[in-house]
């Protein structure tokens, strides 16, 4: 009989929270990693001193020895040497289906291409403020697997990845959601619709599945046959939270029932209305009582990196949305926030385009745009898109694009820093950029 043997594959957060779990658990097991110099590599070989790595290109001797693959959301299972391993009938994991399996408490789970994480966050915040014991991880913040160490846990709420979704088999969520689908990781997935349905996947075995009435992409289907909820940015009819205007007044509803002012959400922006009404839906799918959750909506500040106002200057207000990687994303932030301004938006935008359609952000950037400056690898393609609708600027650094947008901006208008781009090509990683960012911008003198 074969050895039992579990080998990790990825060594970022996702793939050290996999080998504390199973070493807790007394599961033999090693790793590997297609980086050579993987970032957790000395966190990894000092906890778990022994255990067997290999790095660079997989190792096809050491997967041939595994009875169980745990796959990071990095490594796309279409990678030979794991299509390999599936092609064996080896059962391929990630770190979801391993919580899922012990996890004792409910389940809510969030996905979408965009607002994951303010959604989950807002949703994390409104349980505690109903007095629920809440674990809030996943995509987000903490791994999963490291959540289990908690005592008393009432509730996890946890934001999912669609590579995660591809590798998770056995969620039962309380609640489930897919926020909004828009083209993303077309590097990964062949089609939208390849994509849609790794998203879709969350709604399986769902309780309370809840939907965007303002995205059909979203929609979990007419087999599904349990509790369904939405939210829309339109009148909420049957079911739905959304918005409904009085005396010249627009509120938050649940269906013909006036929630909360749109005025007093501390953030701008429809984008963010949206979010609003998704978490009250997530929430009240749930069982959570609205008045805790009004109060949340009204005391959350946001999430850094995510239209984040870091200055107001001279009368131009600079919103960092670093988060913004991908084309749906900074679509939702020229929308919301060019909307909600009396001037018009400077955008800083580029990065790696990940084989991005950006023919989707033309005609919001006419309408919102003042100006464009551009950055990065995918600079040249935006530019050919954008076209001459828009005055456009090249940077060759985020601080040279912070003084050309500070030259071009005037009273009234806001700096939007949303690449529709990964951030890989000049910076670590997407907070990297946004750091880099507000660094630059609280350097601005007169």
């Amino acid at each position: 009989m074969k050895e039992e043997l579990y080998v990790i594959v990825g060594l970022g957060a996702t793939g050290l929270s996999c080998a504390r779990y199973l070493a807790q658990q007394a599961i033999p097991f090693a790793a590997m990693d297609t980086r050579s110099s993987p970032p957790n590599m000395a966190e990894f070989k000092k906890q778990f001193p022994g255990v067997p790595i290999s790095v660079g290109k997989l190792d096809d001797t050491l997967l041939d020895r595994a009875s169980k693959i745990i796959i990071s959301p990095g490594i796309s299972l279409q990678e030979p040497a794991i299509a390999r391993q599936i092609a064996r009938g080896v059962s391929v994991i990630g770190d979801i289906e391993l919580f899922t399996l012990c996890a004792k408490a409910p389940i809510i789970a969030i996905t979408g291409t965009n607002a994951k994480s303010t959604v989950t966050t807002l949703v994390g915040e409104m349980a505690a403020a109903a007095g629920v014991k809440v674990q809030v991880g996943g995509n987000l913040g903490i791994p999963a697997l490291d959540l289990l160490s908690a005592t008393d846990v009432e509730l996890f709420v946890l934001e999912l990845s669609s590579f995660q979704l591809e590798t998770t088999f056995s969620l039962a969520p309380e609640v489930a959601t897919v926020l909004n689908i828009t083209p993303d990781h077309m590097d990964r997935y062949a089609t939208l619709e390849n994509y849609r349905n790794a998203k879709q996947h969350i709604y399986s075995n769902c309780q309370v599945a809840v939907s965007n009435r303002d995205d059909p992409l979203t929609d979990c289907g007419q087999q599904y046959q349990k509790q369904k909820l939405s939210f829309t940015l339109e009148e909420p009819q049957q079911n739905e939270f959304g918005l409904l205007t009085k005396n010249n007044e627009t509120y938050l509803a649940l269906e013909n029932q006036l929630l909360l002012p749109v005025r007093e959400l501390p953030i701008l922006g429809r984008h963010y209305q949206a979010n609003a009404l998704a978490a009250l839906a997530i929430g009240h799918g749930y069982g959570l009582p609205l008045e805790p959750m009004l109060q949340t909506l009204v005391s959350f500040k946001g999430l850094p990196h995510r239209c984040q106002l870091v200055r107001e200057r001279q009368g131009v207000l600079w919103y960092n949305d670093s988060k913004g990687t991908n084309v749906g994303a900074t679509l939702a932030a020229i929308e919301g926030l060019g909307s909600a301004i009396e001037g018009r938006l400077v955008l800083i935008a580029g990065g790696v385009g990940k084989n991005a359609d950006f023919s989707p952000l033309v005609m919001p950037i006419a309408r919102y745009v003042r100006s464009v400056v551009l950055i990065g690898e995918a600079a040249s393609i935006l530019a050919a898109v954008i076209g001459d609708r828009v005055e456009v600027s090249f940077a060759k650094s985020m601080e040279e694009a912070v003084a050309v947008a500070d030259n071009i901006a005037i009273e009234g208008d806001s700096v939007l820093l949303s690449p529709a781009c990964a951030s890989l090509d000049m910076f670590n990683n997407f907070e990297h950029r946004g750091e880099v960012f507000t660094q630059a911008v609280q350097g601005l003198t007169d």
